[in-house]
């Protein structure tokens, strides 16, 4: 091992742990998208049991066009689908008949034109009511104090969007926001904010933390452009000159063409990134430890004229840097590190003390000089069996190439059960912590994929049946087994 790897100490994770990833829509329950209810403190409490230390999840905000958690309509309100709609019935928010009829059997995967049609529809009502139900009470009132910073933002852009049939903004006729529109914003965040921190007050209360994820960008017809426009690379008519993307990789050939708007990092800078240490600091109120998503966009950045038609005319430029992992300060943030990179991205992260990521699945290639195989991964990673963007475990291993397929021989044995020979190898690795995908404990095939780059449509769906988190318990001994012997496990 390394002096590195001995000596390697930062705020996110203090000691060797491991954790799940899982994103709160994929949780079981029997409404139509996972939410922050019971399905989400069962699942804590197999972590809990089994002794794992981390939860993570994909970004809380609203979404739009693709569903994607990573094209959010906001990096600071939470999602409304989220919520717990027996919460919403005890609170005499909604009828137990409306809930019913949002129900799904056990095997549905999230049907995303289904929570627009219906589900949006009831949460709309329930806000009505709240806005009645609401009126003078003191913790809502003290809540729309203290957000005010972006609450005021959102729920004008929100009453908006509404009145002008959810179009882009570009396209809005409309340019006063409904009064009423603007306090149903008011509630359904409020609403939010109180069942996101019982749960992870539950969780904290079970020794399990909160990982959360930061996307780099906003979404090109979000709140944060609308809001901000001075914050972005904008023409004369407001709309972005080049947009995010990442050149020809691994995931898509024609590199993938994100089409976020970029940022005037020099005016970011001008006000020492006073927009960005309010969004992290927001994020570390609902997390433990943050990632920061795309950590290469902060040393360089792939600038697309936002124009072309795919990723490949786009140009390498310079990010902040230094100057913004030093105004951000000594916070426990991972940097997702995964790509191509450049050599000063390493430097930077390491100059700053933040952990990178290494992913077993892209390990098992030209080993001697790849980060991510077990023999080279050093303990300033975070290593995942896969990320939200990888097959499963069981998926990968079908597609494998036969170098590939020797090289996972040579490095781990024979391999008999791949999913946990796998999460046994991140567990063993010297990484500070070892994160294991929910689909991987569950040795699901590619039908569990949650979401495939480049792919528009189709993502985001694959669901944990109530079936499949008993079965989790069953295991709870295998687990606890396993994160001892790897001196892992949190007692």
């Amino acid at each position: 091992m390394s002096d590195l790897s001995e000596e390697f100490r930062c705020r996110a994770f203090p000691e060797r742990t491991a954790g799940v990833l899982l994103h709160l829509t994929a949780l079981p329950g029997n409404g139509p998208v996972g939410s922050l209810g019971a399905g989400a403190r069962h699942f804590v409490d197999f972590l809990a049991q089994a002794g794992f230390t981390w939860w993570q999840v994909c970004p809380l905000g609203p979404t739009g066009f693709g569903d994607s958690p990573y094209q959010a309509l906001s990096v600071f309100a939470g999602n409304p689908y989220l919520l717990d709609l027996q919460d919403l019935r005890h609170r005499h928010l909604l009828t137990e008949d409306e809930i019913k009829s949002l129900q799904r059997t056990d095997d549905e995967d999230t049907d995303y034109g289904r929570l627009w049609h219906e589900l949006r529809p009831a949460l709309q009502k329930a806000a009505e009511r709240g806005v009645k139900l609401l009126k003078g009470h003191s913790a809502f009132q003290e809540f729309c104090r203290n957000e005010k910073s972006w609450l005021d933002d959102w729920c004008r852009f929100s009453a908006l969007r509404i009145q002008n049939q959810f179009m882009a903004p570009s396209l809005w006729t409309e340019r006063e926001p409904d009064k009423e529109l603007y306090q149903q914003a008011a509630v359904l965040q409020f609403l939010f904010s109180e069942q996101w921190f019982a749960l992870k007050n539950y969780a904290s209360h079970r020794g399990v933390k909160l990982i959360g994820d930061e996307p780099i960008y906003v979404s090109s017809d979000g709140c944060d452009l609308w809001a901000k426009p001075e914050l972005f690379q904008l023409d004369e008519s407001q709309r972005p000159k080049f947009v995010a993307g990442v050149p020809p990789d691994y995931f898509a050939e024609d590199g993938q063409l994100w089409g976020n708007p970029l940022y005037d990092w020099p005016r970011h800078a001008a006000d020492h990134f006073a927009w960005w240490q309010s969004r992290v600091h927001h994020d570390l109120r609902l997390f433990d430890v943050i990632r920061i998503d795309h950590f290469r966009g902060i040393c360089d950045y792939w600038s697309v004229p936002a124009d072309a038609p795919n990723a490949r005319q786009g140009e390498w430029r310079e990010g902040p840097g230094v100057a913004f992992t030093k105004a951000l300060g000594d916070l426990p943030l991972v940097a997702e590190d995964l790509g191509l990179l450049s050599p000063g991205v390493d430097v930077l992260r390491k100059a700053a003390r933040l952990p990178g990521m290494a992913v077993l699945q892209f390990g098992f290639s030209n080993p001697a000089e790849n980060p991510h195989h077990p023999a080279n991964i050093t303990a300033d990673r975070v290593v995942y069996t896969g990320t939200h963007d990888n097959d499963t475990v069981e998926g990968w291993i079908k597609t494998v190439s036969t170098e590939e397929h020797y090289h996972l021989k040579e490095a781990l044995g024979q391999i008999r059960h791949p999913a946990k020979d796998l999460a046994q190898a991140a567990l063993d690795s010297p990484g500070i912590c070892a994160i294991i995908a929910a689909q991987d404990l569950l040795e699901l095939g590619s039908e569990a994929r949650f979401n495939t780059p480049g792919k528009p449509q189709g993502n985001w769906r694959w669901r944990m049946t109530n079936t499949q988190l008993a079965h989790l318990f069953t295991q709870v001994e295998e687990w606890q087994y396993r994160l001892v012997k790897a001196n892992r496990f949190n007692g």
